[in-house]
């Protein structure tokens, strides 16, 4: 059972924060955190190439990356006694399942993200619809397998196309709605010759959903939750939502597609049954719930659950949330939601677009060099992903999404016209982005 640690009867002084990850997820984390009034310094490891920057995009007090491996539980541990660390926020789910933010814990720092128990929210596809089917979540019918021959079987015995998810952390890649039964075969045996490496040793197999996705964000203490607004993201590396699937290509929020009403059913069918299903498995669980929803002609109904923010969906995100943030996010580390300020919501358009590599997903070109010349604007940031330094500084691509452009308006269609207008001022070979992110809600 995961060690649940103490709640406090306030929230004690918050100036120092660590963020752990290197993604745009994290980028956006350290920016949003640096605005908040509290906040003197924000660390971010092991960051990317543009996480040292205090540039045009960003306001307060500058991000100071460290070289530290966002799994290095020790050398984590030493920087956070060495810098007085007052709240760790740990953005990817790789060191949540890796069990980062239960060392922390019991070096006795404040950490929002789950422990590893909790992280199998993500972390196990089979675990996870376990834990749906016991609290009643309505979800897609599913079934469980850990052979190639036990998986063609039940896609013969059903004979309809299945959904197919690898069990594990596949970096967002690791699933396949099939078309037709002859894919979701053929996504079988890709999984079981090793494509997705151990996450892939077992799969669940889905039945598919009908209705446009919406994901929702849940900042929770254990016991209590704040909902963000719902975003929209976009998976599909071409326009039309052609082509492989991706980490994500864009997003937008507020989705429309939930309404206030929509986002109460949410919490009380879905989030809370959730939160006390992990309760009662004796998981105090401090972090984000991210639901990916579905919603169907019967209501909404969970495609996934995710133990972290959603990357583009948190680059969106954090340009709307007040200076309350980081208060907020202690507030749920320490388990004293109820201690917390009120978290207050910009009611803006955000848009969001991601400039990938070429090559992207399967076989990303790195070290294309990269020209940046946005205009100051405190409605246009620009957050890095895929990106690095040089020994002689020069910014070069490092991995598949490299960078988003990320913009906030009145209206949808202002602020993907400033978002397109931003990417117009980045420059590297190869660069790939989607011209159609967010066309649920754009005019033209």
């Amino acid at each position: 059972m995961a060690i649940s640690p103490t709640r406090p009867s306030s929230l004690p002084a918050l100036h120092r924060v660590l963020v752990v990850g290197g993604g745009g997820r994290e980028h956006a984390l350290a920016w949003a955190l640096q605005r908040c009034p509290d906040v003197e310094a924000v660390w971010i490891s092991p960051g990317n190439g543009g996480t040292n920057d205090v540039d045009s995009t960003s306001q307060g007090t500058g991000i100071k990356a460290v070289a530290i491996a966002e799994t290095d539980s020790a050398g984590l541990m030493a920087h956070c006694q060495a810098e007085a660390i007052d709240l760790v926020v740990i953005g990817p789910e790789a060191p949540l399942a890796a069990g980062v933010a239960d060392a922390l814990r019991q070096g006795g720092l404040a950490v929002f993200g789950p422990s590893a128990e909790g992280a199998q929210l993500e972390a196990s596809k089979a675990w996870s619809k376990q834990l749906m089917q016991t609290a009643g979540i309505p979800t897609a019918g599913h079934w469980s397998v850990s052979s190639e021959a036990e998986a063609l079987e039940v896609l013969n015995t059903v004979g309809r196309p299945l959904v197919v998810k690898a069990d594990g952390l596949a970096a967002g890649k690791g699933v396949t709605v099939a078309d037709s039964v002859d894919e979701a075969a053929a996504a079988i045996r890709e999984a079981f010759a090793g494509r997705f490496g151990s996450a892939g040793a077992q799969l669940v197999l889905e039945e598919r959903l009908e209705g446009p996705e919406v994901s929702v964000f849940a900042l929770c203490d254990g016991e209590r939750m704040v909902l963000l607004p719902p975003a929209q993201d976009h998976k599909r590396l071409e326009d039309g939502d052609r082509g492989p699937n991706t980490g994500g290509m864009g997003a937008y929020a507020p989705a429309p597609l939930l309404t206030a009403e929509g986002l109460e059913t949410v919490r009380q069918t879905v989030l809370e049954p959730t939160l006390q299903a992990l309760q009662q498995r004796g998981i105090d669980y401090r972090g984000v719930i991210y639901a990916g929803l579905m919603l169907t002609a019967t209501g909404p109904q969970v495609i996934e659950f995710n133990c972290r923010f959603g990357d583009p969906e948190c680059q969106t995100l954090m340009p709307l949330l007040g200076p309350e943030l980081a208060r907020v996010l202690q507030a749920c580390a320490v388990g004293r939601l109820d201690l917390a300020p009120e978290l207050t919501i910009d009611t803006a358009c955000s848009a969001c677009v991601v400039a990938a590599a070429c090559g992207y997903p399967e076989a990303p070109r790195k070290g294309d060099a990269i020209q940046i010349d946005l205009p100051a604007s405190d409605t246009l940031q620009l957050f890095h992903a895929g990106t690095r330094r040089t020994e002689g500084g020069e910014l070069v691509s490092s991995g598949g999404r490299v960078l988003a452009v990320i913009a906030q308006a009145n209206d949808f269609d202002s602020a993907f016209a400033a978002v397109y207008s931003g990417l117009d001022r980045v420059r590297f070979d190869g660069i790939t982005y989607r011209r159609d992110i967010g066309h649920q809600v754009r005019s033209s």
